[in-house]
């Protein structure tokens, strides 16, 4: 587990990401990426001492374990917009075999298409590629320039900026 702060973390994803046009289309491709997944492993069901559960809702609870621990704030946002996207999965996943299939892989294909296009015009490689949980910190980054567009959290901003 990484021990670094979520100033951190934004900072290093945020280096990848200057250009405005970049970040705009990560605030599309990166939701319709989350969803698309949700999508896809909400699928199969299992019940477990009683609880209905799916890949999808261990994956959520795991990444709202790691976003908490980074961030209480920005962890219960992501929490909320993760269970949106849950939900969302969920209902789509319990469509027809075809239609669960081609929401999920057109969405996933999509979403990654918006963040090839994003790194194009930035001119440099996604953060992933040299660390691999630039995949976790990627929704998280959406989330905080929506943030920060709202004028809301002007401190871990400023933390943010001075680590870039």
């Amino acid at each position: 587990m990484s021990n670094k702060t979520v100033a951190e973390h934004l900072a290093q994803y945020g280096d990848y990401h200057r250009d405005r046009r970049n970040i705009m289309t990560h605030l599309v491709g990166i939701p319709m990426i989350v969803i698309a997944i949700l999508t896809l492993l909400s699928r199969p069901e299992f019940s477990v001492a009683y609880l209905l559960l799916t890949p999808a809702n261990i994956v959520v609870f795991a990444a709202v374990i790691f976003y908490i621990r980074l961030d209480i704030k920005l962890g219960l946002l992501m929490t909320v917009l993760l269970w949106l996207c849950l939900s969302l999965g969920r209902d789509i996943a319990a469509m027809s075999t075809l239609a669960w299939l081609s929401w999920g892989i057109g969405l996933f294909i999509v979403g990654w298409t918006f963040q090839f296009i994003g790194h194009y015009y930035e001119g440099r490689k996604p953060a992933f590629v040299d660390d691999i949980i630039g995949l976790a910190i990627g929704p998280l980054f959406v989330v905080a320039e929506v943030v920060f567009m709202l004028g809301l959290r002007p401190e871990l901003k400023r933390q943010v900026e001075q680590q870039r």
